[in-house]
């Protein structure tokens, strides 16, 4: 069915697809969505596309995403209402894809060019995200700040600028939303030691290490969100939340 939609904008058919299962009544509020893995046959996509489009109908408020328990309609559509476009439009796996691409050819031209003084400011953004990572705005703001140094080492303006606009593209309510189902300081932490053998890499001026780090951890950023939503698993261990009492097992 959605074979010839442009792959940016996969995830907003299949959540009109599903918008359109709650408008027409064959999901109702208060019921429960099919499993995501069910989701993504009957629509025939991948199951983060289905999770992509969940997460724009829950900013929408029509569905609740109840970790450990599954998808509920919380209220009805209305019949002709055109939900607003949210910006921006990619998904978050286009967006690491892209991230990948980029910053990984980044992360090699800086261990080629760094300075101490270059290794010093990522300490900083280094040494103020391990302080913050119970704190989700200041942590990103850290975060974005050592994505944008490497970028800095290189000495080009144009690279710099593209690194914080992809960045700032989660700074939607739409990937909050969705950060707030697999973020926490449990992810922060994994993610700071990414960060920390990128940052060693660079100053032991190894370029392919450098770019290899890199890579490894948008990798893992992208398989932290390709979680379920945790309805087929007992608990939210892995999920960035500390372990918890055993949730109804029914989908990252």
């Amino acid at each position: 069915m959605f074979s010839a939609v442009e792959s940016r904008r996969l995830y907003r058919q299949v959540a009109d697809q599903i918008r359109l299962m709650i408008t027409s009544g064959e999901l109702a509020v208060g019921q429960r969505l099919p499993a995501e893995r069910d989701l993504a046959e009957q629509l025939s996509v991948s199951r983060p596309t289905v999770r992509e489009a969940l997460i724009v109908l829950e900013v929408e408020g029509l569905v609740n995403i109840r970790m450990g328990s599954g998808i509920y309609v919380v209220r009805q559509h209305s019949v002709g209402a055109t939900p607003a476009e949210p910006e921006p439009v990619e998904g978050p796996f286009e967006l690491l894809q892209a991230r990948a691409v980029i910053e990984c050819a980044i992360a090699e031209e800086a261990a080629k060019a760094a300075t101490p003084a270059d290794i010093a400011a990522l300490d900083d953004a280094l040494n103020s995200m391990s302080g913050l990572v119970g704190d989700p705005s200041a942590v990103i703001a850290a975060d974005r700040a050592f994505h944008t140094g490497i970028a800095a080492i290189v000495r080009n303006a144009a690279l710099i600028r593209v690194t914080g606009e992809m960045f700032d593209m989660r700074m939607t309510p739409y990937f909050e939303k969705l950060a707030s189902h697999f973020e926490g300081p449990a992810t922060w932490l994994s993610a700071l030691e990414e960060h920390q053998a990128i940052r060693d890499a660079i100053a032991a001026g190894d370029p392919d290490a450098a770019k290899a780090a890199m890579r490894a951890h948008l990798a893992m950023s992208q398989k932290r969100f390709s979680e379920s939503f945790g309805e087929e698993f007992p608990g939210e261990e892995g999920r960035g939340h500390p372990a918890g009492p055993k949730k109804g097992n029914a989908v990252t």
